[in-house]
């Protein structure tokens, strides 16, 4: 590899956006190489990867590298990404509801690919993330993507402050994923067709319902404990098979009928409990959270735009209020050198314990902590 200045590594997954962003950086003049993380898996039950680094998705990589005239190399993460497996079904094992591609991208789409950066000499690394780049006074930071529904800045808030002067996302700079299409069309990528990847890249098509309860079973049977299903009073309603076959806001699959629509509020693993109830019982006004990773100096209390799910712009089925796109208002008070609450203007559906509290300025990441 090169060391020539504006020499950037690119992490090709295969898919269109990766590949559309090595091809934009090309266009730019930058010096483009291709970096294809394999990240292999723990043992049989698991040797067919989905998603994003799957046997196919290394071919499919391979022949965008060869289309662009780019070298192409294979950086092996697998032991890294086992342990992310693992932490996966061991939140389950406690009541959360776990966001591996948060820990994916911090761990080893950016910390992996900045130490290769570090010792070919490359200048920058880049993603085919939606989301962008910008100086905010004087300082590298990072912004909603362009297109709207497809904003991916929420999965990059535990990303390292120290990383971002040296990270480029040129795709977010795209309005819309059809201009994505348009522009690998349009120069000749193999993949311009190719369906966008699933948002867990480990868990295939026929893990069942929910899909990762194989998963579990193999690597934390404790999490599929059959109980009860109670109502915030402690009234018996049903029982379930398995308690990480739940998350918060949950409506459908409850197998219990209450005559009004019922949603999971509380998930108890010590008991195996899970707590269902109407509505307004899956309504909080208030989060704690812990890990906290800030790409700003904030104050130590300060109004901002908080989003609680990665698709917050689509809330649980059935429920409408306190979720608009992008997250929702609220106050915001450091309590601790990585921890922090959030008071909400208005009710927020479905806080769920596991997920990430990601924090905006407008358009700007400030950085989120881990939900309580």
């Amino acid at each position: 590899m090169s060391s020539r200045a504006n020499s950037v590594l690119v992490a090709m997954s295969g898919g269109v956006d990766s590949s559309v962003a090595a091809w934009m950086l090309l266009d730019r003049g930058y010096e483009v190489t291709g970096v294809f993380l394999r990240m292999g898996t723990a043992g049989p039950a698991e040797e067919s990867l989905r998603g994003c680094c799957s046997r196919q998705d290394a071919a499919d990589a391979r022949r965008v590298a060869e289309e662009l005239g780019i070298e192409l190399y294979v950086l092996n993460a697998a032991e890294d990404f086992e342990a992310i497996i693992q932490d996966f079904a061991d939140q389950y094992a406690r009541g959360r509801t776990p966001n591996p591609c948060i820990h994916c991208n911090a761990r080893i789409k950016f910390a992996r690919l900045l130490a290769l950066a570090d010792s070919t000499g490359a200048d920058f690394v880049a993603t085919g993330h939606h989301a962008r780049m910008a100086s905010v006074g004087g300082r590298a930071m990072i912004l909603r993507g362009r297109a709207v529904g497809k904003d991916q800045s929420y999965a990059l808030f535990a990303v390292a402050r120290s990383h971002l002067p040296r990270i480029l996302l040129p795709v977010g700079e795209l309005t819309d994923k059809a201009e994505v299409r348009r522009i690998a069309r349009s120069v000749g990528l193999p993949v311009h067709d190719k369906p966008d990847s699933q948002e867990i890249c480990f868990i295939g098509d026929g893990e069942g319902a929910p899909r990762h309860a194989s998963l579990l079973a193999r690597r934390a049977p404790e999490a599929l404990r059959a109980g009860d299903i109670v109502d915030s009073a402690g009234r018996v309603l049903g029982r379930h098979e398995g308690f990480a076959r739940f998350t918060i806001g949950q409506r459908r699959g409850l197998g219990v009928a209450a005559g009004v629509p019922m949603y999971v509020t509380r998930i108890d693993p010590a008991s195996a409990t899970v707590t269902i109830g109407p509505q307004e019982e899956v309504m909080g006004s208030s989060l704690s959270a812990s890990a906290a990773n800030w790409h700003a100096d904030v104050k130590g209390e300060f109004d901002a735009t908080v989003q609680v799910r990665y698709n917050q712009g689509s809330p649980p089925r059935g429920i409408a209020a306190g979720c608009p796109r992008g997250g929702a208002l609220g106050r915001v008070r450091i309590t601790g050198a990585d921890t922090f609450e959030v008071r909400f203007a208005r009710p927020v559906a479905a806080i769920t314990p596991g997920q990430a509290a990601v924090v905006y300025d407008g358009q700007i990441l400030l950085g989120g902590g881990w939900i309580g």
